[in-house]
């Protein structure tokens, strides 16, 4: 009870400080050398006093923000006053808000935001694919960039008129009714978005056998090339599936004694495209008057060897419609100096030539030596998906095991310390299957928020109050991944969805829950459980 107590009383400090600095639109340092990082501009701005007297600065730019609130709140004698517009003009980088200290740059939030919206196509790809309906009424509609709405509002008036001779009643009705739905959401666009127009709409059978109208349209996060236009009993989601592919994919080539292995890696997916082996014969000083002729052999075997390599790798990474490689860089990884050989090959193609990014190393052949190629090369591909993800998953098990008390892992502990601004990444497995639920107590109003996964969902006892065995009714029921993506900026913490498929994503979903986080600074979670049930952590007013 001690140290929650103590805990306690340090965050009630805080939110007291930063609730006075968003009251008074003053901020109280003890930093003395903010005001000499305060450069003059043109328009000058009164910024309060301090010591009777003005200071007159404008067009603030701070050399080291982080520096400036930590000073916010650090203990220490208050030195210099300077008003709101300091918050205003960096709030870009940080912003304070009801006792949260937020911290975002430009770069890391465009780069969460993209992930999100990759992890949204997927979540969104998912659904359409599952869905089936009856006969040919679903409509998949895709507008590339700088094409015509007019246009496609023409067509879609002529398929109209086509699908009116259709002889199923139902069938037509509902062919006709995906048509018009789809004509009425066109008519809210004036032109198609820069990135394109995705639609699709249609009449879909639900899991309980009842019919049910839908119809989503969309501009893609990246520009998509593509124009389509079908009516099936399916959705069609093959050309948002290129959304996903990251814009780089490396070839890798890992060849020993034993064999060849030749893969790919793009954003976070490893793919093994082929690999042989062979049987070369080994050095030996056996041999008499044989001697020069089993060196020629062994020579010739190792020769076709690198030929047959060099002719497979012509046929997995050129593309035979373009006639370029169909990758942005090559890796040659070996134990041997067989991968030297191949590259300074004349039956080695030039096209991949130019595209050897690095030759590496490695301890092994096949599968083991194609992850430790990754590996080696990380520097190369270190803006590849899945080397990022093993970093930053690397990075959260090193922070566990130091014992440094800058992470957090499980549902309620980290919702906890987001709640308290305390989180600095939130790591959540994009598959994760946990509901959010809004309940309230039929008998005595009360919200009650509550997190369930698949099995918990089916247990009765969670929505009934555990006192008063009253009903919880639900009043919102929301996946937290999709809640995350919502409203992670509220807490001012970067969103990182990470995979399975690496061996540290599945060692993280698998022992961690796949929910976790790394924090700005050091929190023992357990402290705040320790606590009675009577003390809430309020903001002052």
């Amino acid at each position: 009870m001690v140290a929650g107590k103590k805990t306690k009383k340090t965050h009630e400090s805080i939110n007291n400080r930063l609730a006075l600095v968003m009251k008074s639109g003053k901020f109280t340092l003890g930093y003395k050398t903010v005001l000499k990082t305060l450069r003059n501009s043109k328009d000058n701005v009164d910024l309060g006093t301090a010591c009777g007297k003005y200071f007159r600065v404008s067009c603030l730019s701070i050399i080291d923000p982080e520096l400036f609130f930590r000073s916010l709140l650090a203990d220490g004698s208050a030195s210099d006053t300077v008003c709101t517009s300091c918050q205003l003009l960096i709030g870009l980088r940080y912003l304070c808000t009801a006792g949260k200290l937020l911290y975002l740059t430009m770069a890391d939030a465009q780069e969460t935001d993209k992930n999100i919206e990759i992890w949204k196509i997927k979540k969104l790809i998912k659904a359409l694919e599952a869905a089936r309906g009856n006969g040919t009424s679903m409509i998949s509609l895709i507008m590339p960039p700088r094409d015509q709405i007019s246009r496609v509002t023409k067509m879609l008036g002529d398929e109209f008129g086509t699908a009116s001779n259709i002889k199923s009643r139902v069938n037509r009705q509902s062919v006709l009714g995906a048509i018009t739905s789809a004509q009425q959401r066109l008519k809210l666009h004036n032109k198609v978005p820069p990135n394109g127009l995705v639609l699709y709409t249609g009449t879909i059978v639900t899991d309980d056998g009842k019919e049910k109208k839908v119809t989503i349209d969309f501009e893609p996060f990246r520009p998509i090339n593509v124009s389509l236009y079908l009516c099936d009993n399916k959705f069609h989601t093959e050309a948002l599936n290129e959304l996903l592919e990251s814009d780089d994919k490396f070839g890798f080539i890992v060849m020993d004694g034993n064999g060849t292995l030749f893969g790919t890696l793009s954003g976070n997916t490893r793919e093994v495209l082929h690999k042989f082996s062979v049987d070369l014969p080994k050095k030996h000083g056996r041999g008499g008057q044989s001697a020069l002729r089993f060196a020629r052999l062994r020579m010739e075997k190792r020769h076709n060897y690198v030929r047959k390599t060099a002719e497979l790798a012509t046929q997995f990474y050129i593309n035979p419609a373009t006639s370029q490689p169909n990758v942005s860089g090559l890796i040659l990884a070996g134990s041997a100096d067989f991968k030297t050989e191949l590259s300074q090959s004349d039956m080695f193609d030039p096209r991949l030539q130019a595209k050897i990014l690095n030759v590496v190393d490695v301890s092994y052949g096949g599968e083991n030596g194609f992850n430790q190629a990754i590996e080696l090369s990380s520097e190369i591909l270190s803006n590849v998906k899945f080397i990022q993800e093993k970093r930053l998953i690397g990075k959260y098990f090193e922070e566990i095991s130091q014992d440094t008390g800058k992470y957090v892992f499980g549902v309620e502990d980290t919702l906890k310390t987001l709640e308290m601004g305390a989180v600095e990444t939130l790591i959540v497995w994009e598959n994760l299957d946990i509901n959010r639920y809004k309940l309230k107590n039929t008998t005595s109003g009360e919200i009650v928020i509550k997190h369930l996964n698949k099995e918990q969902n089916s247990v009765q006892s969670n929505f009934r109050d555990p006192e008063t065995s009253a009903e919880l009714e639900v009043q919102e029921k929301i996946s937290l991944l999709e809640w995350f993506a919502n409203e992670y900026k509220q807490f001012g913490c970067n969103l990182e969805f990470v995979t399975n498929k690496s061996q540290e994503g599945s060692q993280f979903c698998r022992g961690f829950g796949g929910i976790g986080g790394i924090l700005r600074y050091q929190l023992d979670v357990r402290a705040f459980d320790e606590l009675s049930d009577g003390e809430v952590y309020e903001d002052s007013e």
